[in-house]
């Protein structure tokens, strides 16, 4: 039971200094963002996360440990990640840095997930009850984030492949009227032609 409850520490740990680095990282991504909608969507979980970093305050004091952090090398991974999204968005059309920037949150998302999951079997397995119920609530409010990012790029991706096909039929069209051009100007030729042989005819 002890190994147990040394492990929930050590993952209370990771996800402490893994919710500090994205209090940094969510204000550049919510800055970054063209779309109102994920402008918004980064404020609003930049708020939740912040809320996040104090209740796992309150849950080492439940285990009665210090809230010291453990530097999250996979977090740390994954923003600079985002980072370099953000960086390579400047290049991009709107909508395609935007979409770029909901698949870099959605892995944060998706890890946070995953290990907030983990940390709420492993307090509920040693008896911790309150500490799991505040990881539960942490766990909810990463999960409607995930949902409401693909809510947010559905729409974006359907707008994305109308372009593309705008783009596809456009060059269609120039295609199209290049042959017809040609052979307009292929019938026209023959006529010509057809008119010169016979005024020769008539001439002999």
């Amino acid at each position: 039971m002890q190994q147990l409850k040394e492990l929930l520490v050590e993952q209370l740990q990771d996800l402490l200094h893994a919710e500090t680095q994205l209090t940094g990282a969510l204000p550049k991504m919510a800055e970054a963002a063209h779309h109102p909608k994920l402008k918004e969507a980064f404020q609003k979980h930049l708020v939740q996360t912040e809320g996040h970093v104090e209740r796992l305050q309150s849950a080492f004091g439940l285990l009665g440990e210090k809230p010291k952090p453990k530097p999250c090398k996979a977090m740390m991974g994954l923003v600079e990640e985002g980072e370099e999204t953000i960086e390579e968005g400047r290049e991009k059309e709107p909508l395609a840095a935007d979409l770029a920037l909901i698949a870099a949150a959605q892995r944060v998302e998706h890890y946070e997930i995953s290990a907030y999951g983990t940390a709420k079997c492993l307090a509920r397995q040693i008896g911790e009850l309150d500490c799991a119920r505040l990881l539960t609530h942490t766990l909810g409010e990463e999960e409607s984030a995930d949902f409401l990012l693909s809510a947010i790029s559905e729409p974006l991706i359907q707008q994305a492949s109308l372009d593309d096909a705008g783009a596809t039929v456009n060059l269609e069209t120039v295609g199209e009227n290049g042959r017809k051009k040609s052979a307009g100007n292929g019938t026209k030729s023959t006529a010509k032609a057809g008119k010169k042989s016979e005024e020769a005819v008539s001439r002999r």
